[in-house]
């Protein structure tokens, strides 16, 4: 019996106070996606592995929970967003008319340790823009971030914000072999700073090289940081990423959402996925972010459909935990009145509690009859604002 009453690793239950903070943070992300012209999609839990392992996904497939059709196809729950969503413009949306815009509050799975605010079932919330290369499609996706994080309740939090392309710039500039320039990205992308060094003083590179790419991390902070990194780039690759950068950042102080980022040259995330700008949200007493996107030009390619895109995810479980760790309450869903009835009074009350639903009140019913003292006990336990007991 112990086992029965057991859920899977990397699994929780979600009980009726958490479940209704969930519920209230997700309608307020829901609302606010609708308000910015969004249009939701809803996407299978279960796609075919070949599906989901397309492109770059491959290096994830460890990771994801598989099984099989009876047409023994191999399938697999989806591990991210993006990749179904990609199917569904390749299949679906082919002829939408672009930009299109698509938001998403989804579950979704992956097999690995679980850590605080991240299990192998996890919900999160997300847009993907999809028909824009322009820096206003990148700087809208990070200010409906903040807004989303804003609207959920947090009140302390910072986006960092790189793009890709100037690291690639820097060791195209400092002409790194393929293989070097993976293992440089790895490390860097891990905050592995020792294995960094280690790396950089291993390649055969001028002391200047090795000095800008040890460098690369240390990249983070206000426009100032912009100044320096423009004295390193050497090349259009690298100054090309850069003026996009700058052309993002004045476009969020236009929406007045400035303050809210910083700069960070050695956010890469995932460098084989994103093709630009890319930037991850934290909190205070988070070692993890809560939100994380960027610009991703080549997923569709591989769904036969080439077309720039760009968005971002965000973690349900995260917000919650960043706003319990910040002292911020949600409130409560309302339980107007418990109606309870004396012996003989049940059809009556039937009717009252229904005339109280179609008022818009929340209305809970007694199950029996029960004593006056007893329906007050009840209701005060069960956090129903008032008692309408019929006797």
């Amino acid at each position: 019996m112990e086992f029965v009453l057991e859920i899977p690793y990397g699994t929780r239950d979600f009980l009726p106070e958490e479940a209704a903070k969930k519920r209230s943070i997700e309608s307020r992300i829901a609302d606010t996606f609708a308000s910015w012209g969004y249009d939701e999609v809803v996407t299978p839990t279960i796609e075919y592995l070949d599906t989901l392992t397309m492109g770059n996904g491959s290096a994830l497939e460890p990771h994801m929970f598989k099984l099989f059709d009876r047409n023994n196809r191999t399938l697999a729950l989806r591990h991210e967003m993006t990749t179904p969503i990609a199917r569904v413009l390749a299949s679906r949306l082919q002829d939408a008319r672009l930009p299109l815009k698509l938001s998403y509050i989804s579950s979704v799975y992956r097999y690995e340790q679980t850590q605080t605010g991240r299990q192998c079932e996890f919900y999160q919330a997300g847009v993907e823009l999809v028909g824009s290369a322009k820096a206003t499609a990148d700087a809208e996706v990070i200010a409906l971030a903040i807004s989303i994080m804003k609207e959920a309740g947090l009140k302390d939090f910072q986006v960092c914000l790189g793009q890709v392309e100037f690291i690639n710039g820097i060791m195209q500039q400092c002409c790194l072999l393929s293989k070097e320039q993976t293992r440089l990205k790895n490390a860097i992308e891990k905050r592995d700073m020792v294995e960094l060094y280690r790396l950089v003083d291993e390649c055969e590179l001028s002391d200047s090289c090795k000095s800008m790419i040890k460098e690369i991390p240390m990249l983070h902070g206000s426009k100032d940081v912009l100044k320096r990194a423009y004295e390193m780039a050497g090349n259009e690759q690298s100054r090309n990423a850069l003026d996009n950068l700058s052309e993002i950042y004045k476009l969020l102080e236009a929406y007045g959402v400035a303050e809210y980022v910083n700069f960070d040259l050695g956010v890469i995330r995932d460098f084989g996925y994103y093709t630009g700008m890319v930037f991850e949200a934290y909190a205070p007493g988070l070692g993890y972010p809560l939100c994380g996107g960027g610009r991703y030009d080549n997923m569709l390619y591989d769904f036969g459909s080439a077309c720039p895109a760009t968005g971002f995810a965000i973690g349900i479980e995260r917000i919650m935990l960043a706003l319990d760790r910040q002292g911020v309450s949600m409130p409560k869903a309302g339980k107007d009145v418990y109606v309870a009835f004396a012996p003989g009074k049940q059809e009556e009350a039937i009717a009252k509690a229904q005339e109280l639903r179609a008022a818009g009140k929340a209305a809970g019913l007694a199950m029996a009859a029960c004593v006056e003292a007893e329906a007050r006990s009840y209701q005060e336990n069960a956090d129903y604002a008032e008692l309408l007991y019929i006797g």
